[in-house]
């Protein structure tokens, strides 16, 4: 049987768009990391959100060596966390959930793109290998403010990513020959310890100590200060730890007007 060339030609050619397409669609399905959405997930109450250990707080853990999990609240009309932040060279596990009426959960230049259902909970699994910035939108209709409703999902740097966070309590007033008191409670999500000073300066003075924060747990570190080498006054302080910083001003004075309020406040 004699073929004429230009039939070959548009056999090839035929061929080659053929296994184009399956390589397209391979790719897609696999060669990203993505999955599809799991229905394996237990329902939640959407009334009990706030209480379940795992929608509580949104928010991204590690669970394992360049393994995370984020759990994200969808609710009319934000997401919470608004911002998601996950390092580069990762995969990642969306748990996605519902407050109150359908949602989607769309990550723009990506293929994570679900339904958000109250009562459910979406599960989608996703790489990421290179650091960027992307949009999170909702394409579920879901009321007069739908058009607004969006988020961030960062990739950072492996290199500039830390799930640390540092919460203070100080005085804000005390009297002429007390101690003030300073904690810092620094809060470490990723698996690793961290080991980094803590740096407090107040007036003229300087307070410093090494701490060690065990992965997944939380470190309190409390400096005293004696007002009396302070002074009466306001007196400014910053305190400092793995590069995260929180400031306030201590008030000393020559009697507390209340006794009765310690001069504690949080801040």
């Amino acid at each position: 049987m004699n073929i004429h060339s230009y039939e070959k030609l548009w056999l090839i050619a035929s061929m080659v768009l053929i296994v184009g397409f399956i390589a397209t669609i391979t790719y897609g399905a696999v060669g990203l990391g993505i999955t599809m959405v799991g229905d394996d997930e237990p329902t939640i109450e959407p009334g009990e959100l706030s209480d379940d250990e795992r929608f509580g707080e949104p928010r991204v853990e590690q669970v394992g060596e360049n393994e995370y999990e984020a759990y994200v609240v969808a609710q009319t009309f934000i997401f919470q966390p608004d911002v998601i932040e996950v390092p580069a060279n990762s995969e990642v596990t969306f748990y996605v959930t519902a407050r109150d009426v359908i949602h989607s959960f769309s990550v723009v230049g990506t293929n994570v793109n679900t339904m958000v259902i109250p009562g459910e909970v979406s599960e989608m699994t996703v790489e990421f290998d290179e650091p960027g910035e992307y949009g999170v939108v909702c394409n579920e209709y879901c009321g007069s403010d739908h058009h607004n409703m969006e988020g961030q999902l960062h990739v950072i740097p492996e290199d500039e990513f830390d799930m640390t966070t540092l919460d203070v309590e100080a005085d804000s007033e005390v009297e002429l020959g007390d101690e003030a008191t300073i904690t810092a409670s620094v809060e470490n999500r990723m698996l690793d310890d961290i080991e980094t000073p803590v740096t407090l300066e107040i007036g003229d003075e300087t307070f410093e100590e090494d701490v060690t924060v065990a992965g997944q747990t939380t470190e309190e570190t409390t400096f005293t200060v004696d007002s009396t080498e302070l002074g009466e006054g306001d007196h400014d302080w910053t305190l400092t730890i793995d590069g995260y910083d929180d400031s306030g001003t201590l008030t000393v004075v020559e009697e507390l007007e209340d006794d009765d309020d310690g001069g504690e406040d949080d801040e």
